[in-house]
């Protein structure tokens, strides 16, 4: 299915430089003694606006637990997460919740939609939750964005699995989040769904000035990312700006894949 090209609004560029979300001497540590495990050991990033980050390692490296801690999902043993010009660790867990509903959009594995609701209901759950006004504009632009304008009123039951996704993702759009983050988005998709879903994802990025950070194990899906990021041992250890399937292949076999 091909990407719509012509949206309601031109896409809003970001300031140059303009950090979305960055973490200072980020360390997480799992046990203690001889359970004793550092899932980041100090990690210093910066996430930038209106780009598409991908993030890859070994299995262990940490890249599920930087997302997590970007996201306000896990809270680090020590050092700093900000969204934005808020430190996450400053938070409550009430105010914490409050900002992840507000803030933050999420893309997982699993699509994790409620059977019981047709797709816009879905797409619409999480203003509904803050009870806040549905966004009837922005929401009808997500929807043509992720094609899918002409199944609204299925419920996840009459869904493909890659329109499934597709709800999934434009549920963390609905809200116009300052970030999204998608961890393994296509790891339960077929090839061509998977490619459509990091197409729309690509979409996002170029035609609404999302800024999405994505976890995953392949080049390819790395390779529609403007930059990719490579953990090893909790620590990154390399970034490749314009990625190539080929560039990243290279890149990993650096760190023992």
């Amino acid at each position: 299915m091909a990407t719509p090209t012509a949206l309601l609004t031109p896409p809003v560029p970001a300031p140059a430089l303009r950090a979305a979300a960055r973490t200072v001497a980020a360390t997480k540590i799992y046990g203690s003694n001889g359970t004793r495990v550092t899932a980041l050991d100090e990690v210093t990033v910066e996430i930038p606006a209106a780009r598409f980050t991908a993030v890859m390692g070994p299995s262990g490296s940490g890249k599920s637990t930087l997302l997590h801690s970007l996201a306000g999902l896990d809270r680090l043993t020590s050092g700093q997460v900000l969204l934005g010009d808020v430190e996450l660790g400053s938070l409550d867990d009430r105010r914490l919740t409050i900002l992840r509903r507000e803030r933050i959009g999420f893309v997982f594995q699993s699509f994790n939609l409620l059977p019981t609701l047709d797709a816009w209901e879905n797409i619409t759950l999480p203003s509904r939750l803050a009870r806040t006004k549905v966004d009837a504009e922005w929401v009808d632009q997500v929807v043509r964005v992720v094609g899918l304008t002409d199944r609204l009123g299925h419920r996840p039951s009459e869904l493909s699995g890659g329109q499934q996704q597709r709800v999934a993702v434009a549920r963390a759009l609905s809200t116009r989040p300052e970030v999204v983050f998608a961890d393994e988005p296509t790891g339960n998709l077929d090839s061509r769904s998977g490619g459509e879903i990091l197409g729309f994802l690509r979409h996002a990025v170029d035609e609404l000035a999302t800024t999405i950070v994505m976890v995953t194990h392949d080049a390819g899906a790395a390779a529609h990312a403007d930059a990719v990021l490579f953990l090893a041992d909790g620590r990154i250890v390399d970034r490749l700006e314009q990625p190539s399937v080929d560039a990243i292949h290279d890149r990993m076999k650096t760190l023992g894949r």
